[in-house]
């Protein structure tokens, strides 16, 4: 059997070029070669509406001079067979003459769903399925998670002390972490399609929420959970050309109509979604999400919408960071219960732990959060 490690190694190398660039897109990443291995193009999924990662490799060659006929294509995703806002990928492959398509996964999408595998074999091209599967579907899990479960993938960041206290009892928190460990938790909102935070965090710290400290071409959407639509219509987080979603609960009266109109005049997006609490209905704002094209939701947040987020299951994933200091009494990353056992906690695996500066960074995930990844990876 052929082994087509090295140059899938290559692919989810630029697929992971894609991280803060093709969302709602997966990333993907694509190398061609000829018989004899030389590579003749390759690419990586550029901005939604933009080419994907097949059309980039194949313009790679092209401008290159090099024909790729009878060559391989390495990719990490099953190529599209839909028209979206660009063509079909399978069909692109097809008419450069690729003889050979080497795919990591079956792309969950509904609208591809194996079609690109069976178009591709119509057309007499070979088709081998399964190198890199994993790795891609780390990559982008976020895209798994809104296509088989209808939801993003919800990772909760909190900065804190070592004895677990995100900010002082009178609320003081700027900053508990280092300036290192704040620039690596930019570098995970920009990954996001989207930053939650809560109306608490929004009036206290009136926060901007964008990426600043790393090099990004798209800012992520923000997102803000207000039962009573408290958000005043000046907060730094409207930003001109970012879409906001402030998602509210509050009774549909003239006081909150102006308020409403104040909010969307600045650009935001006042969705209505009360539980039977009054409170908003936090699942199903995830499935609205979904339906926007959120893949993964980073949320940063306070306390007591930590805490509900929590109790009502809905977080895959900490991301954690904890500075090597004391801050005794002080507020918890989360507040939930009381828990009467211990087995009523939130189990989680431990993903990674690294240094960041002087901090530490904890990714830890919900036991079974993930277990929608366990599908098949089509033959080999």
């Amino acid at each position: 059997m052929t082994d087509h490690t090295h140059f899938i190694t290559q692919a989810l190398g630029l697929a992971a070029q894609a991280l803060f660039l093709s969302n709602p897109n997966p990333r993907v990443g694509c190398v061609i070669t000829a018989p004899d291995g030389q590579v003749l193009g390759q690419g990586f999924t550029q901005q939604a509406g933009g080419p994907h990662a097949e059309v980039m490799a194949l313009r790679d060659a092209k401008a290159a001079g090099r024909d790729v006929r009878g060559a391989t294509a390495y990719v990490t995703l099953e190529p599209c067979a839909h028209q979206g806002r660009t063509g079909p990928c399978c069909d692109a492959l097809v008419q450069a003459g690729i003889a050979r398509v080497v795919a990591s996964i079956t792309d969950p999408n509904p609208l591809v769903a194996g079609h690109g595998f069976e178009r591709l074999r119509a057309a007499g091209v070979e088709v081998v399925v399964g190198p890199g599967a994993d790795e891609s579907r780390a990559l982008n899990i976020g895209f798994f998670s809104r296509m088989v479960r209808g939801t993003p993938w919800v990772r909760l960041k909190a900065a804190a002390s070592l004895d677990g206290a995100t900010a002082l009892s009178n609320g003081v928190s700027q900053w508990i972490t280092s300036r290192t460990a704040r620039a690596d938790g930019h570098a995970w909102r920009a990954r996001a399609c989207a930053v939650l935070t809560g109306i608490g965090t929004v009036l206290d710290d009136n926060p901007r929420l964008d990426v600043r400290d790393v090099a990004t071409p798209r800012q992520p959407h923000v997102v803000v959970v207000d039962s009573q639509l408290q958000t005043p219509p000046d907060a730094r987080l409207l930003i001109a050309g970012r879409a906001c979603y402030i998602y509210c609960a509050a009774p549909n009266d003239t006081a909150f109509q102006a308020r409403k109109q104040a909010l969307e005049s600045q650009g935001a997006v006042v969705v209505e979604l009360p539980n039977a609490h009054n409170k908003v209905n936090l699942p199903a704002m995830l499935a609205d999400l979904a339906a926007k094209g959120v893949n993964e939701l980073h949320v940063e947040a306070g306390t007591k919408l930590n805490g509900s987020f929590i109790r009502e299951g809905l977080v895959d994933e900490m991301l954690v960071y904890l500075a090597p200091c004391m801050l005794g009494e002080g507020l918890a990353m989360a507040h939930f219960g009381p828990l009467t056992q211990l087995d009523q906690g939130l189990s989680m695996d431990f993903k990674s732990v690294e240094k960041i500066g002087p901090d530490v960074r904890i990714l830890a995930r919900v036991k079974g959060r993930d277990n929608f990844l366990a599908m098949p990876t089509a033959e080999l």
